[in-house]
């Protein structure tokens, strides 16, 4: 990933986000992050016309923004995503999280902050917390998903354990 592949702005209440080609678990690291941290907002607005694809982690993760965004009565916009990325929440049973929104022009916020590569222990953090989103956000979503948490709650415990062992 580029650093100018997922940039992250925050003005008045409202969160910018742009993803930029394949959205993928690297990209869900600084959007799980944006999500542990979010309080008092009122939208996230993520532009997606220039994304290509997703995976089911980056999904997750942006399930994680929209139930959070559900409970606080906050909101989630989807901007210019294609009907391919539609498809894609659509087949996970989390479009209802979110707003899909289509505009032909719009102001483009000036972006502060650009996504930095995770370590490895954080990255398999993301994926086990994303793919848990995804089964919160629908139930049906636990048989495909079920096997993907087993083995990264593996590589969390792994990783922790290796970490551990570096520091004595």
């Amino acid at each position: 990933m580029k650093e100018s592949d997922l940039l992250i702005s925050h003005r008045d209440d409202v969160y910018f986000i742009k993803v930029s080609g394949r959205a993928n678990f690297e990209y869900a690291v600084p959007l799980r992050e944006l999500a542990r941290t979010l309080e008092d907002f009122r939208c996230v607005r993520m532009d997606m016309s220039e994304c290509l694809a997703m995976d089911s982690t980056f999904m997750g993760v942006l399930s994680m923004i929209g139930l959070k965004a559900k409970r606080s009565g906050a909101q989630v916009e989807l901007v210019n995503a294609s009907e391919f990325l539609t498809k894609l929440l659509r087949d996970l049973g989390v479009t209802k999280l979110f707003t899909f929104v289509t505009e032909t022009e719009g102001t483009a916020p000036e972006y502060d902050s650009a996504a930095k590569k995770a370590d490895l222990l954080t990255t398999a953090e993301t994926v086990t917390e994303a793919h848990e989103s995804l089964i919160e956000a629908d139930k049906s979503n636990a048989q495909k998903f079920d096997q993907v948490i087993a083995f990264s709650k593996q590589d969390v415990e792994r990783l922790k354990k290796e970490r551990e062992n570096s520091q004595k």
